[in-house]
């Protein structure tokens, strides 16, 4: 085992991807990672910010130099080039990069989900945008977080509809307590979704890790609770932007660093220091 990092919805800022690469232990010249070291990204890895060709350029070049050291998962800002286009977006991204996230995609290199076994046994799943219970129903419950990568996957042939499946965060409908890995609001979809099921005494079966969406805002660096029903449920770490919440005796642990078309510093992956991704 070594350690493991999960990076957050990097949203095209190349520079803030690399310096947390580098702030790893990265080579600074080639971000050739350490050999300890594991990464899973979250997806959501273009748009927003000024650099989206060279952030899937770097991926890339990691994907192809260190394939299983650097775990590339795919969000729903990745699925208007290798999905049917969900919404609309100014930015387009140039031919060849489309062409790269497609080929991502077709080969595998690009996932649903990635399970990371802790030292003591533990498990954590770490999708975009979180597994609902609605969906871990509909996938037979299943006990690991490697069973559950592995469903999550085989869904790509088997119904890709429900990996897609958006509810309040796509054309601000009802929230969906079984809203898919790729849209799922964190607040009123992921959390609601347990906390229903932690009132029929279900309990999750391994912790999360997200991106995509997060149960705080940040305005000025401060957080600002957006599912006050959440309330006594969250704990954070204001200092790398992480939020936990507490449901069905589990942990949802959301790592989404909220950027936009400029970013922010005060941000970093979570790390796991003593873990393998076995899925």
């Amino acid at each position: 085992m070594g350690r493991v990092a999960v990076i957050g919805d990097v949203g095209g800022h190349r520079a803030q991807l690399a310096q947390a690469l580098v702030r790893l232990g990265a080579d600074p010249g080639t971000y050739r990672l350490p050999p300890d070291l594991q990464v899973v990204q979250v997806g959501d890895l273009v748009h927003r910010g000024p650099d989206s060709p060279g952030v899937i350029a770097l991926v890339d070049r990691l994907l192809s130099d260190q394939p299983g050291q650097w775990h590339q998962l795919a969000g729903n800002h990745e699925g208007q080039y290798v999905d049917t286009p969900a919404f609309d977006w100014p930015e387009v991204l140039p031919v060849a990069v489309q062409d790269t996230l497609r080929d991502w995609w077709s080969s595998g290199r690009m996932r649903v989900a990635a399970a990371v076994t802790l030292a003591d046994g533990e498990q954590v799943l770490v999708t975009h945008a979180g597994l609902t219970s609605g969906l871990h129903h509909r996938l037979g419950r299943p006990r690991t977080a490697d069973d559950a990568a592995a469903a999550l996957e085989a869904l790509r042939e088997t119904d890709p509809a429900a990996l897609w499946r958006a509810g309040a965060m796509l054309g601000g409908g009802a929230p969906d307590l079984a809203a898919g890995p790729m849209w799922a609001e964190a607040g009123a979809e992921l959390a609601a979704s347990w906390v229903a099921d932690e009132a029929l005494g279900v309990q999750m079966p391994f912790t999360q890790v997200h991106g995509h969406s997060s149960v705080l805002g940040w305005e000025r660096g401060e957080p600002v609770l957006r599912a006050p029903e959440l309330r006594d449920r969250i704990q954070v770490q204001q200092a790398d932007r992480h939020v936990a919440v507490t449901a069905a005796d589990g942990l949802l642990l959301g790592i989404d660093p909220g950027f936009g078309r400029t970013a922010h510093y005060r941000w970093a992956p979570l790390l796991f220091p003593d873990a393998t991704v076995t899925a």
